[in-house]
């Protein structure tokens, strides 16, 4: 299970009993808030994409949407996103507990910039009912993110 491979991952930093489980789903943007008990824009979404055939993840806030000019202008490539069949034999984790800890190897995770408004977020760790909550500077530490990105839009105040 994902999750098992996320708590070994987060061992290594001592950091694998702030993993919470929960009873309930918390695949979705809301459910993860109310899991949590945050504002939805707080929740860490990760999305998975391919690049000549190659795995990027892009961690965003809750409450962004990709923008697909800005993707293409970052990544030189047309946004498309994995198959939800292939996404956990890619990722290395199933739709509804991706996150960029404990990745299969050749996957780059990116961070994307709508995240930087918070203190603190809360990524999925590889279940459909995990997160853990982590300080912006945490996320990108065990994230092993290579690069801030700008691809996302709807969360900036218009």
């Amino acid at each position: 299970m994902a999750i098992q491979k996320v708590r070994e991952y987060f061992k290594s930093f001592g950091i694998e009993d702030k993993i919470m489980e929960f009873e309930k789903s918390s695949a979705t943007v809301e459910l993860a808030a109310q899991a949590v008990g945050c504002e939805p824009e707080r929740i860490a979404k990760t999305l998975s994409f391919l690049v000549d055939d190659k795995c990027i993840l892009i961690v965003a806030a809750g409450d962004a949407k990709i923008d697909n000019k800005k993707y293409k202008s970052e990544f030189k490539a047309k946004a498309k996103m994995i198959p939800f069949e292939d996404v956990e034999e890619i990722t290395g984790h199933g739709v509804g507990g991706v996150c960029p800890f404990g990745v299969n190897e050749g996957v780059t995770v990116y961070q994307d910039e709508s995240l930087r408004r918070f203190g603190t977020v809360f990524p999925a760790c590889g279940s459909d009912n995990s997160a853990i909550e982590l300080t912006i500077p945490e996320l990108e530490k065990y994230s092993n993110s290579v690069k801030w990105v700008d691809v996302c839009k709807g969360w900036q105040a218009e």
